[in-house]
């Protein structure tokens, strides 16, 4: 046989051993894939299920970090405070004829009075007080008025300490509560900056049920058109701004005692009532007494014109609390902090209750100063069960 064909001969030999040899090991690698597949079949199932019995069908809120450690700085009255359950405990504001703060008053120039009864007061301190605070932020303003919301809303930490928490929350229709409290002050500038608020044009156009045809905002028959802002208080609100106050006093019942607990609100304080709330302003502000928080609050938007019809300023002068309304950005950055520093650095009267309490669950107070001229900001009652 000649040499050429003893060659092809050889090579097709090499050829055919080679894809038998190749034709085994895709054999095997085919079992393999077989059997990794049936077992998958059988596995992913039961995997998916497994985990599917884990995971809540609802998200869980968020579990809530405790306030920063001050225990090696704790004064003396903030010390009787978180030992003695007993205590009514008053954080005063006191402003002069201009609204600026009276900071040096002494003990002996305030009285106390609880259900008409003058009481002795067994702490007195004009210490500042670390702050736990929500920030309740309205979900559901005017365009214009978001944006302005949304740029000023880092100044909030501007004026926060080492000491202080906040938990970030926005409200609408609903309660939306954010990750939980913060301490640490670049998380809480980082979670405000993407703070997005959804916004909305005006409630009612010019030509609504409260005018007639109008051109270029004008009636057609030279009547004066209602105010805008007339025509937002009756334009059936749809926000929950009680459920918000009541859900944000849920979150801060827990802090402790001697600790500031506050709610921020920026809002135009406008609500939904009845219809929208599932909490009443009854129930809510019984709530927030009950543990001893304060609400504070910021006018924007429609609250500027609507002092009179909006809900900010009822709760902030139930609860001890303050109201300040901004026209711009600039101001609502001014704002936040002198909110801040005003709630921090509140006179704080305690006493024990003396008198006859005649089964009542809810206790009037009433606080004084001697000398003239002066406006006093603090709670005007107390539950019992909740008191703080």
């Amino acid at each position: 046989m000649r040499r050429p064909e003893i060659a092809r001969i050889y090579g097709d030999m090499t050829i055919n051993q080679s894809e038998r040899k190749f034709g085994l090991r895709n054999m095997k690698s085919l079992r393999k894939i077989a059997g990794l597949t049936s077992l998958l079949f059988f596995v992913a199932p039961a995997l998916w299920f497994g985990l599917a019995a884990q995971t809540p069908q609802e998200t869980a809120p968020p579990a809530q970090e405790p306030p920063p450690p001050d225990v090696p700085r704790l004064s003396e009255a903030r010390a009787k405070i978180t030992v003695n359950a007993k205590l009514v405990v008053l954080p005063v504001t006191v402003k002069d004829r201009s609204g600026r703060l009276v900071p040096d008053l002494g003990k002996d120039e305030f009285r106390v009075f609880d259900d008409n009864v003058e009481q002795r007061i067994d702490v007195f301190t004009t210490e500042g007080f670390p702050l736990s605070k929500v920030i309740l932020i309205d979900n559901d303003l005017k365009t214009k008025d978001a944006k302005e919301v949304e740029n000023s809303l880092d100044a909030i930490v501007g004026g926060m300490s080492d000491l202080d928490e906040a938990f970030v929350c926005r409200f609408d229709d609903f309660f939306h509560p954010g990750k939980g409290f913060t301490s640490n002050q670049d998380t809480l500038l980082l979670e405000l900056k993407r703070t997005k608020l959804d916004s909305r044009t005006a409630v009612m156009p010019p030509g609504g049920p409260f005018n007639g045809p109008s051109i270029n905002g004008h009636a057609v028959d030279g009547s004066p058109s209602v105010a805008e802002s007339t025509r937002t208080i009756f334009a059936a609100p749809t926000k929950a701004l009680d459920d918000a106050v009541f859900g944000a006093a849920e979150l801060l019942k827990d802090r402790p005692r001697n600790r500031r607990k506050i709610i921020f609100i920026i809002s135009d304080g406008v609500n939904g009532g009845k219809k929208y709330n599932t909490n009443t302003y009854a129930n809510t502000v019984k709530e927030v007494l009950g543990h001893g928080i304060s609400v504070f609050a910021v006018g924007v938007g429609s609250a500027i014109f609507d002092r009179r019809f909006e809900r900010l300023s009822e709760y902030a002068h139930a609860t001890g609390g303050d109201i300040y309304y901004a026209a711009s950005e600039d101001s609502m950055t001014e704002l936040y902090s002198r909110i801040t520093e005003e709630a921090r650095n509140q006179y704080t009267l305690a006493y024990v209750p003396q008198g006859p309490k005649g089964g009542k669950d809810y206790h009037d107070v009433e606080v004084r100063v001697k000398r003239d001229g002066l406006t006093i900001l603090t709670r005007n009652k107390y539950y019992t069960g909740g008191v703080d």
